[in-house]
């Protein structure tokens, strides 16, 4: 195969708060030589997730961080333009471990091949990948929402937040969701077809949010943290459950005076109420749970039944500024890089 020039973006320095610009750096580079095994992709479709705030930095988490002038880690979709291994051809489409390059070299565990004629290939970085994973595992395991029971989640009009939703209305509950404006509020509840949307940028969200939910919160799932916490904590009803797969609000926060009073209350409130909480990583679940959540969900989403949406970006160069806005609540949808558009 002729030379292949190819890009890819490192993290260039730890942020300190909310990254910026500076702390990517965007690299030509010649992928390698294929040994046994490996395979050569192209990055059609680069996934950004907020997870990848925490791999920035230096503390210590349930995954090591990213060196500074190590690939920014990340998911792709991606076509084999050259195989080592006689389970994989060229041209078949995978889902992979690329990181943040353009071209990818690869071993093949874990790497997955995706049928398009099932679903477009890019729900398998969204609704139908780690994103609507870790919905439907959180709520199988932990929520565990009732018939006639009050769901509440944040970040509703997005791809965890969507499926949580809509994973509590079939299960028979009232689902709430919290969105930040007017039109990802609207469009939660007209698309994703939620009982109530809150806008948590409103002044007197909490004030609405109680309106909303008025014989109190029985599962809220727990993405975003901060001030949402603090409105939705004194609603929670006895035996009320929160499953925690993130905090979005606090990943660019730089710790500022003390919190003990809100710990204090948080931990009153979970004594008092019989409250379980439990952070998870939606791998701890992934063998129990991935070939019923590929069936169950694919076969929604494949007659329309559970609905999606995505939101792209043209060019590897600019996932930075994606990731940036992300974290600011900027993507209306699965944010999705075309990493190969030119």
């Amino acid at each position: 195969m002729s030379r292949i020039d190819a890009s890819k973006i490192v993290l260039a320095s730890r942020p300190d708060g909310r990254p910026t610009q500076d702390n990517f750096r965007y690299e030509s580079f010649t992928p390698p030589a294929l040994s046994g095994g490996q395979l050569l992709l192209r990055t059609e479709y680069l996934s950004l997730d907020p997870y990848m705030r925490g791999r920035m930095s230096a503390g210590k988490s349930y995954a090591e961080p990213t060196p500074v002038g190590g690939v920014m880690e990340g998911s792709g979709v991606a076509t084999v333009l050259q195989s080592e291994h006689p389970d994989y051809h060229q041209g078949d489409i995978v889902l992979a471990r690329t990181g943040w390059r353009t071209h990818a070299v690869v071993e093949t565990p874990g790497v997955r091949k995706l049928d398009a004629t099932i679903a477009p290939v890019t729900t398998a970085l969204g609704v139908l990948g780690m994103p609507g994973f870790t919905a439907y595992s959180g709520m199988k395991m932990i929520g565990k929402p009732r018939h006639g029971e009050t769901v509440v989640v944040g970040a509703a009009s997005g791809p965890v937040g969507s499926l949580v939703g809509q994973i509590a209305m079939r299960a028979g509950a009232r689902a709430v969701g919290i969105a930040g404006g007017k039109e990802k509020c609207s469009f939660a509840k007209s698309t994703f077809g939620f009982d109530e949307v809150i806008d948590h940028r409103l002044p007197d969200f909490p004030d609405r949010l109680a309106a909303a939910c008025p014989t109190g919160i029985d599962v809220y799932f727990e993405n975003i943290g901060g001030a949402v916490w603090q409105a939705v904590l004194p609603l929670l009803n006895l035996y009320a459950r929160v499953p925690v797969c993130g905090l979005i609000a606090q990943y660019n926060a730089v710790p500022t005076g003390d919190n003990a009073a809100l710990l204090a209350q948080t931990m009153n409130t979970i004594l008092a109420r019989s409250l379980t909480l439990r952070g998870y990583i939606n791998s701890e679940f992934a063998a129990e749970l991935y070939p019923s959540f590929l069936a169950e969900v694919g076969a929604a989403v494949a007659s329309g039944e559970i609905r999606y949406r995505e939101d792209f970006i043209d060019g590897l160069e600019n996932a930075p500024a994606g990731l940036i806005g992300l974290l600011e609540g900027k993507n209306f949808g699965k944010l999705i890089v075309r990493a190969n558009a030119r």
